[in-house]
């Protein structure tokens, strides 16, 4: 289907999502947020598409944050809505199944580190700023930033960047976890590319077992988190790219997987 705010490109099994408002830093307005949402969950039905990548258009900004020109005018009604379909979204990037690299050129303020959080790698030019500036707006993060954020980087590094609304730079967030891998400008294309490259020829099946096992098995307590892990692993063995991958490994081959 066509966008408004949104550009598909396909390269093999990698499918790039850009955020196409760089008038507007990118900024989340409600049909950006819709659209996101429709496109995740199409590239999750996808079969074809075993890695997502999540840009924003332009030189300065993944995203820079919510579209306050559009808050002013919310009710509370209309902002709990808001709310939860912009926590809808990251919940639509974070359980896609497949692994989803953001590629961080530029701003993630506020919506923006949001949704990068909700990616599993996050790699960012050495120019990239974070933050969650809303209390500046007299308000608090609404798309999961007070609880993504203490939990990849801990509740003293949550509560510093949400009470003080400062920005970090790449290096210091790359330090806290927030962004994974940090390169130079002109080489984060190359980066985010073989990055993805790499995992679109893994095992579909697989990569799936692990975000499972990290997402949902990491919330619980340890012996029931690696229960889930035993389960993952076990299943795991019922799968055609368990014995392809075994079997390459013996023949010292590269391992073809299917998703089977």
């Amino acid at each position: 289907m066509a966008y408004r705010t949104l550009t598909l490109a396909n390269r093999g099994a990698v499918r790039t999502i850009t955020i196409n408002r760089p008038d507007k830093l990118n900024a989340l307005n409600r049909e950006t947020i819709s659209e996101l949402t429709l496109a995740f969950r199409q590239a999750g039905q996808d079969d074809a598409v075993r890695v997502v990548v999540l840009a924003g258009a332009g030189e300065k900004a993944f995203v820079a944050g919510a579209d306050i020109s559009e808050m002013t005018a919310w009710s509370p009604v209309q902002a709990q809505a808001a709310s939860r379909a912009g926590q809808d979204l990251m919940l639509a990037v974070e359980r896609l199944g497949k692994p989803v690299i953001a590629r961080i050129q530029g701003y993630a303020l506020g919506g923006g580190m949001e949704l990068a959080m909700a990616c599993h790698l996050r790699v960012a030019s050495e120019k990239a700023r974070f933050g969650q500036p809303e209390i500046g707006l007299g308000l608090i993060p609404g798309f999961g930033g007070t609880q993504r954020l203490a939990r990849l980087a801990g509740r003293g590094v949550a509560l510093e960047l949400c009470l003080l609304g400062q920005q970090i730079d790449a290096a210091r967030a790359e330090r806290l976890g927030i962004a994974t891998r940090v390169v130079a400008a002109d080489e984060l294309d190359a980066t985010v590319d073989a990055l993805a490259d790499q995992l679109a020829v893994s095992a579909p099946l697989a990569l799936k077992g692990i975000l499972d096992a990290v997402l949902d098995g990491g919330e619980c307590a340890l012996d029931q988190g690696l229960a889930y892990e035993t389960q993952g692993f076990a299943i795991a063995f019922s799968t055609q790219d368990m014995r392809e991958g075994t079997t390459a490994f013996l023949e010292r081959r590269k391992a073809a997987f299917k998703g089977q």
